[in-house]
């Protein structure tokens, strides 16, 4: 109601209320806005990190040695071990695909990203393949139909089905969803005991899957979407405290260069990562440097939320969420640091 539009006695009987909720709705729009993140990270100051990749890269470049504040690692990986350790205020900041900050949001915890990353070329440099078990008729994901499909809600590998689904132009009710975690060996061993027909198999899984089960017939085909983001992401309540908040700005630096590191130092990475530490092959660390390709950081987020919202909307339409605005998933004050610090050689 406008004073405009009231007598002059109601106008003073209704001022001082009306003053008072507009004054309130000011603060709300002020409080919304997040604070300047700090110039320095104060002395003392700690964050607890779960990013087991990023944490090998800055031990074997030396960068872990020059940040200034103290980590503590958690061998934490994964939207749902990194969202239970959220919940328990055991961690500060994870490293994610895309699904988890949805999927935290959805089930009431206050998540934001702060760094993004993808892979230049993502049509060509997968993180995911379909794995094909061994006697299932299906050569293209126009095959699906009707098939039994590895699925797990809250992951990237469950919107990753769906995603393939549409543009298969199938839905749910197409094929069988059977739900199951996918850490670990769980799908290829799904596959290979024949449970499911097709499951997204990631990168380091994708050669022992062949090599074990290829002469049975096992195969793998590609999905033809990309799926390569990969999302830096905190506790709301984390990014309010100036001391972290300010460690979060610098470790998103650090992040980004861990990044390039990684790309332009594939022989040292093979060894000190996938060698020393993943106890894989030299032939499989090979494998992963070349199918993980030249990373892309954007310096802005407009076309990353973008595509946050059409899997928002896409989620929400197959399972009966809420439609969230991908905007507030994300924390745009750490938008351009990433891609700047990469300029600073």
């Amino acid at each position: 109601m406008s004073l405009l539009a009231l007598t002059p006695t109601l106008a003073r009987r209704w001022r001082p209320a009306l003053l008072l909720a507009a004054a309130a709705l000011c603060g709300v729009a002020h409080a919304a806005q997040p604070a300047p993140i700090p110039d320095t990270v104060p002395p003392g100051t700690v964050l607890r990190i779960g990013d087991p990749k990023t944490q090998r890269a800055l031990e074997l470049s030396g960068e872990l040695a020059r940040l200034p504040f103290t980590i503590q690692w958690a061998n934490i990986s994964g939207g749902p071990r990194t969202t239970e350790a959220f919940r328990s205020r055991a961690l500060d900041l994870g490293a994610v695909a895309d699904i988890p900050p949805i999927h935290a949001t959805w089930t009431g915890l206050p998540v934001k990203i702060v760094a993004a990353g993808f892979r230049k070329d993502p049509i060509n440099h997968p993180i995911y393949k379909l794995g094909i078990a061994p006697g299932a008729r299906i050569d293209s994901i126009a095959d699906l139909r009707g098939k039994k499909i590895a699925y797990s809600p809250g992951q990237a590998q469950g919107a990753l089905v769906l995603r393939v689904l549409q543009k298969a132009g199938l839905t749910r009710q197409d094929v069988t969803l059977v739900e199951m975690p996918s850490t670990g060996d769980v799908y290829v061993s799904a596959l290979a005991s024949r449970l499911v027909d097709a499951a997204p198999i990631a990168e380091a899984n994708q050669p022992r899957y062949l090599l074990n089960y290829g002469r049975d017939g096992a195969r793998l085909i590609s999905h033809g979407l990309r799926d390569d983001p990969w999302y830096l992401y905190g506790l709301q309540s984390v990014l309010d405290d100036p001391a972290k908040a300010a460690a979060v700005r610098e470790y998103v630096k650090a992040w980004a260069r861990a990044s390039r590191w990684i790309y332009e130092h594939p022989d040292e990475w093979i060894q000190g990562y996938y060698i020393e530490q993943q106890g894989l092959s030299a032939e499989d660390g090979r494998h992963l440097v070349q199918s993980a390709g030249q990373p892309d950081i954007p310096p802005d987020w407009n076309d990353v939320i973008a595509r946050q919202q059409a899997t928002i909307d896409l989620l929400a339409t197959e399972t009966g969420k809420p439609r969230l605005d991908a905007q507030d998933l994300f924390d745009r004050r750490y938008e351009a640091l990433a891609a700047q610090a990469l300029e600073d050689r």
